[in-house]
């Protein structure tokens, strides 16, 4: 049924719950395929050399951070975990992955790290369960 998971996680609590729901369910379901991305918004051209360096090189270590935080969270299951760090806009890089992967689920938090925009735009999770290719688990 949920062969296929994707975790999405972004270091927030709501996002360690997600994970900790996603290794049960792919224990459960003897998951075939478990991939966990980090998306981060794309970085702006304007910031120019070095520094535009500097902050990719920041938000690849922060991501990597929340990749090995996750996947330690994780424990065994019954195969490998993949990951993978995302740019672009995280709902769109997030359903791009799950698409990608043939993701039979998405789990995610229901509140991340999102700027203050999200409250006026709508965050991460509202749009990936409007556009998600498969069913999205929300998690508290």
């Amino acid at each position: 049924m949920f062969e296929r998971i994707l975790l999405a996680v972004d270091g927030s609590e709501h996002a360690l719950h997600a994970t900790r729901k996603a290794a049960e369910m792919a224990r459960l379901v003897q998951a075939q395929d478990f991939c966990v991305v980090v998306a981060y918004d794309p970085i702006p051209l304007y910031l120019g050399e070095p520094n535009m360096q500097l902050v990719v090189a920041n938000r690849r270590d922060e991501a990597e951070e929340i990749l090995n935080a996750a996947s330690k969270e994780v424990g065994e299951i019954p195969c490998t975990i993949r990951t993978e760090v995302l740019e672009g806009d995280p709902a769109s890089a997030i359903i791009e992955a799950a698409k990608k992967h043939g993701s039979d689920i998405i789990v995610m938090g229901s509140r991340g790290l999102g700027r203050l925009a999200g409250l006026l735009l709508g965050s991460t999770s509202q749009k990936v369960v409007a556009h998600a290719p498969c069913p999205v688990l929300i998690v508290r």
